[in-house]
């Protein structure tokens, strides 16, 4: 591994584990227990099957099988799992939901919007070069 890249932590809330506060991170974050509060990290965020949070997750990437409500924040994908529960305002930037999953959320896709927006200007630019 070279000086340049960091190896980056995983951090795990287990089973049975509740927090009540904000959490700041830099690596990924699996959650199985309870968390009611912020999760704001440049990683990861798993709510596994028995995991629950309510508040606000801001995270790169996330994947959900337990239940979420609240303000979610994915700046790439989100995948929810089938056995997901989701309540509260989404902005995703790309997003994959399994059948059978509870999804009763306002969502925006603002990832979508700002590659169209670039496509759509790299066009222009060449029609007019």
């Amino acid at each position: 591994m070279s000086k340049n890249k960091q190896k980056m932590e995983i951090n795990v809330l287990t089973k049975n584990t509740s927090i009540n506060g904000d959490i700041n991170s830099e690596g990924d974050f699996r959650i199985d227990g309870n968390l009611e509060g912020s999760l704001v990290t440049k990683g990861r965020v798993i709510i596994g099957l028995s995991g629950s949070v309510k508040g606000k997750v801001e995270a790169k990437n996330a994947e959900i099988e337990g239940s979420f409500s609240g303000e979610l924040l994915v700046h790439e994908t989100l995948s929810i799992k089938s056995s997901a529960s989701i309540t509260g305002d989404v902005v995703i930037g790309k997003l994959s939901v399994e059948l059978g999953a509870n999804f009763n959320a306002t969502c925006a896709m603002k990832g979508a919007i700002k590659e169209l927006k670039s496509h759509e200007a790299q066009k222009l630019t060449e029609e007019t070069a």
